[in-house]
């Protein structure tokens, strides 16, 4: 049996942080001047709002009374991923750092979601938390593959061709 804890904190907590995860991608879409680097931001922006509203309907807590107006609200310029975006902006931001910093938050945030989800006896709250784990894995891997193009690594999907020659 999981080791319970508040489920609904956990819920509010994770909207937030899916909404500061939004704020990251938008934030980092706007200082990126690589057309394709900042698609993958955009589109990661969007989804991160929709793993928010994955969270939002479940939560029975009052203090969130319409998601939109949430999301929309300003940044929480003191979240830790905001925070992390700005120190690299002021850092002679480029494509490459907002990846790695894209990469590394995604992996912290896939793990705290597992383990989350081992602590929820509830199977629904706990349906929700393994989904978001699941698509923090792929936007990872999502950023990994723009990375390795960015970089001009080989692409995972021309591995065999390299490893035959």
């Amino acid at each position: 049996m999981p080791e319970e804890i508040d489920v609904q904190e956990a819920i509010r907590k994770s909207i937030q942080t899916e909404k500061n995860a939004m704020n990251f991608y938008e934030l980092g879409a706007k200082q990126m001047r690589e057309r394709d680097a900042i698609r993958v931001f955009e589109l990661l922006a969007r989804e991160e709002r929709e793993h928010a509203g994955h969270f939002y309907r479940v939560y029975k807590g009052g203090d969130i009374p319409d998601f939109d107006e949430f999301m929309d609200a300003p940044p929480d310029e003191e979240s830790s991923w905001m925070l992390s975006m700005g120190r690299a902006i002021n850092a002679d931001f480029n494509e490459q750092m907002a990846l790695e910093l894209a990469m590394e938050k995604e992996l912290d945030l896939e793990k705290d979601l597992r383990e989350t989800a081992a602590q929820i006896a509830d199977p629904e709250a706990r349906a929700i938390f393994e989904l978001n784990a699941r698509e923090t894995r792929n936007h990872y891997e999502m950023i990994e593959s723009e990375y390795a193009r960015l970089m001009t690594m080989v692409h995972e999907s021309d591995m065999d061709i390299y490893v035959r020659e």
